[in-house]
């Protein structure tokens, strides 16, 4: 199932003019706050209507200005999950999910409500009232009442918000199960890099109300041209296995048969995981190092290097693990003699991989 977006329209501090056809999975539109972004899921969703464009999903037409099609919103056939809730205070848990199946098509193909309560871990909460949940709760009951109505794609517009960093590490784990579990594509808005690397597949980035890239997480991510949070957040996305958890709170990795020792993380032994490293906490040296304290050592050639407008310079290494960036200074570069072919080792402190920055692997690759 694809999307395929096309929308010019004039908002008094911005004008939109975006494009962009993306597949199944998690798209994210990334982008700084006023690049855009609810106001794209807002008209593919029908709460806005733009000057001129087309929406189409899966070749079903919803918006088409030279066509003279609109159809309505909830017509639409899609779940919305907002930055806050909105659950019905004066209903039960059970009931503000029953309200969701409600609008759900009759027939095979339902999502049976004792999953999606299973999947995202409500069920001792269904006898309570919004009130007396907290943030997070709310938001793993929003994200199960939009489940429940069946819809042809989720649209959410930066659910974890207004959530605390503890709340947001908990409902990501449950937004990787849903992605993982449920076949229902995803149109995610946010501007957290940690977001972006958990639940990807694809990524819009927009800015000024332009689309200026899209394509695999992992390409995006990699792209200081276009990160919209700064160079800082360029990371390399890496695929691993996990091996095993050990007794000085360490949990051992493989990935393309090297070893990589990371903070605790959940996932048991045999599962697959994503990690973000960022360009920044690499370090590169020559031959390999000997009498350091970083724990994760991978040898490499470099594959690219680019300079940037400052000091620094991105180097682009090629490992067994993946590709991975390091991010440093004109003058290193050159101390180093670094030069497309060189052999290089990545160094890389395992405390500088923080636990938000490690998720499931979404199925099919990044």
């Amino acid at each position: 199932m694809s999307l395929e977006v096309a929308l010019t329209h004039a908002l008094p501090d911005l004008a939109l003019d975006i494009s962009f056809e993306v597949p199944r999975g998690v798209t994210v539109l990334f982008g700084r706050s006023g690049a855009g972004k609810t106001t794209v899921v807002n008209a593919v969703a029908g709460l806005l209507r733009p000057d001129r464009g087309r929406v189409a999903l899966d070749g079903r037409v919803l918006f088409d200005t030279q066509a003279g099609i609109w159809v309505p919103p909830h017509r639409r056939r899609l779940g919305y999950i907002f930055q806050e809730a909105r659950l019905f205070p004066h209903m039960t848990v059970r009931q503000n999910l029953a309200f969701g199946r409600w609008f759900a098509p009759r027939g095979p193909g339902a999502e049976d409500p004792a999953h999606v309560v299973d999947l995202l871990g409500i069920g001792h909460l269904l006898d309570r009232r919004p009130a007396l949940l907290s943030g997070g709760e709310k938001q793993r009951v929003a994200i199960g009442r939009a489940l429940l109505a069946r819809p042809e794609m989720i649209l959410a517009d930066e659910p974890l918000a207004a959530l605390d960093e503890a709340r947001k590490g908990e409902i990501l784990t449950y937004l990787e199960r849903v992605r993982d579990e449920v076949a229902v594509p995803i149109l995610y808005v946010t501007h957290s890099v940690a977001e972006v690397a958990r639940l990807a597949s694809s990524v819009v980035v927009l800015q000024e109300g332009r689309t200026i890239r899209q394509g695999p997480a992992t390409e995006v991510l990699a792209d200081p041209a276009v990160m919209p949070t700064g160079v800082r957040a360029v990371g390399a996305l890496i695929e691993a296995e996990v091996v095993r958890q050990l007794p000085d709170g360490l949990t051992e990795l493989v990935a393309g048969g090297l070893p990589l020792f990371v903070p605790r993380i959940a996932p048991a032994a045999g599962a697959q995981v994503r990690l973000r490293i960022a360009a920044h906490d690499v370090i590169l040296s020559r031959a390999r190092p000997e009498g350091l304290s970083a724990l994760n050592i991978l040898p490499g050639r470099v594959a690219a290097i680019r300079a940037g407008e400052g000091p620094g310079m991105m180097v682009t290494l090629d490992t067994d693990a993946g590709a991975l960036l390091a991010r440093i200074t004109r003058r290193s570069a050159q101390a180093l003699g670094l030069d497309v072919g060189a052999a290089c080792h990545a160094v890389l402190k395992s405390v500088a991989i923080a636990p938000e920055d490690v998720g499931g692997r979404p199925l099919g690759g990044p």
